[in-house]
């Protein structure tokens, strides 16, 4: 079984689809190494709130996604994570234009993490700082959060992308199977 961290870069390579939210808000991951993670946006019109600026909640999926992936390439083969807590702070309004949000871990434990993660503007300008705090799950915990990569993902993953989501999605989704 892949480490989190294997299966970040497979869907990095294009080799297994990337999850539903990263196409439906229109990230990509940059870059990622155990502890740090970069989130590449494009942010547009349709990403506005009613007043025409970036809708915060835009701001916290990035922040989101780049501390998580952070957290997760730092995490075993029979391990993964939620989250407990994320904060933002929105330090200034965007209307359109390139971000990258960077997510580092600051400190990892065995079971709880601090992730923090700051999203900059294209003329590397603050504009939001986010915290979260992470529960590494393992065993019972753990049971059927593990994302599987199905053998048709690693082959196959641009010639039918639909497919593919579907199956991982399912697996995801299933009910944990209690150990006996």
């Amino acid at each position: 079984m892949p480490t989190p961290l294997d299966f970040i870069r497979m869907v990095q390579r294009g080799e297994a689809p990337p999850p539903p939210v990263a196409r439906l808000i229109g990230f990509t991951l940059a870059d990622v190494e155990p502890g740090r993670a970069v989130i590449a946006f494009e942010a547009d019109g349709r990403h506005a709130n009613p007043m025409g600026t970036l809708h915060g909640g835009v701001l916290c999926d990035i922040a989101d996604a780049a501390m998580g992936i952070a957290y997760a390439a730092t995490l075993d083969e029979d391990e993964t994570f939620t989250t407990l807590e994320l904060k933002i702070n929105f330090l200034k309004p965007v209307r359109t234009g390139r971000l990258v949000a960077t997510g580092r871990v600051v400190k990892g434990g065995r079971t709880i993490g601090l992730v923090e993660c700051d999203v900059l503007d294209d003329k590397d300008r603050l504009v939001a700082r986010a915290s979260s705090t992470c529960m590494t799950l393992t065993g019972e915990q753990a049971a059927g959060r593990q994302v599987p990569v199905p053998e048709r993902s690693r082959r196959r993953a641009t010639a039918a992308p639909g497919r593919e989501r579907r199956a991982v999605w399912r697996a995801m989704s299933a009910p944990p199977t209690s150990a006996r």
